[in-house]
């Protein structure tokens, strides 16, 4: 079955990466063009789903790259807004392991700006399932619009958020004062486990998921990087292990894994409306699939998700 269109609302973000400079007083930065919503629409195009993204790009030389990098992966930008602000940039500074800590420069800049006539004009009507989440959903004056929208888009497509709480930007309470509220909206909860110590510090994962099934979230998905995934179907549990990779970076392993996610559930044509047919083995498969699709992003540096015939060649390979 082919996908039907996903929609995703929310920041495109510049991930620039050090690099060594010619001089040691100069520091060279490398950017790729990332942002958690932005990296999960070019995973799910990418992938062969119909992939429209809703964001507010700057004409600057940030934004003119975003586009170009969306319009190549075959992104659908055709409600995108023409912004004045500029973008949002962050700096990425790599552990040994490739994880990323960042610093971000997000001060008044286009993502946050939506405006109620921005989104009023979108029409969801061919919409399968609606994604959106991390700072689009806590940094005003937009995060109350995106909600609006959202909630408008829940009556007739599957809705899916991904918290990816950035306390260098947001505190995580302000996170926790509107979880309960995403989860009234959310069909698909997908989080990492240290979104998880943010949000509930010191919680098991199986209590959590207990917590935001009660609050109305369906799938509660969480991921733990080597560790594997944690998925949790109105309290039925299943654990997926993570697929072996090399890691150049984590950066957009995440979003890849969502993409995978709903990119598999919808082949399979169990997106759109509440999840009514959805059943534990159907949770496990597109755990797996999303898995191979994250092991792949981690083997490249950047968030740079895999095409399909590359996961079909690693998949041959024994490699995914």
């Amino acid at each position: 079955m082919s996908p039907r269109q996903i929609t995703v609302l929310g920041e495109c973000v510049a991930d620039a990466f050090a690099e060594p400079a010619s001089a040691s007083n100069e520091l060279a930065l490398r950017v790729l063009p990332g942002g958690g919503p932005a990296n999960t629409a070019v995973a799910l195009a990418r992938l062969g789903t119909p992939a429209r993204f809703l964001a507010r790009l700057s004409g600057d030389v940030f934004g003119r790259l975003f586009r170009a990098h969306l319009e190549a992966s075959g992104v659908d930008l055709s409600y995108t807004v023409p912004a004045m602000e500029p973008s949002t940039l962050a700096v990425a500074e790599l552990d040994a392991q490739g994880q990323a800590a960042f610093s971000f420069h997000a001060q008044n800049t286009a993502d946050w700006q939506w405006t109620p006539e921005e989104l009023a004009r979108v029409d969801v009507s061919e919409t399968a399932c609606v994604h959106t989440g991390s700072l689009a959903l806590v940094r005003e004056p937009g995060a109350a619009v995106v909600e609006e929208f959202v909630a408008a888009a829940a009556r007739r497509a599957t809705i899916s958020i991904d918290p990816n709480v950035r306390p260098l930007l947001v505190r995580p309470e302000v996170y926790r004062a509107r979880l309960a509220h995403w989860c009234a909206l959310a069909d698909v909860l997908r989080l990492s486990e240290d979104d998880l110590e943010l949000l509930l510090p010191g919680t098991p994962p199986e209590q959590a998921c207990d917590l935001w099934h009660a609050a109305g979230a369906q799938l509660v998905v969480i991921t733990r990087g080597a560790g594997g995934v944690l998925a949790s179907l109105d309290g039925e549990r299943i654990e997926v292990p993570a697929v072996p990779t090399t890691v150049a970076d984590t950066v957009g392993a995440g979003d890849s894994f969502t993409a995978g996610l709903l990119h598999h559930l919808g082949t399979r044509g169990l997106l759109g409306g509440r999840l009514t047919d959805i059943r534990l083995a159907d949770v496990a498969d597109a755990c797996l699939f999303a898995a191979r699709v994250a092991a792949l992003t981690c083997s490249v540096a950047g968030p740079n998700p895999p095409w399909q015939n590359q996961l079909e060649q690693a998949a041959a390979l024994g490699r995914a």
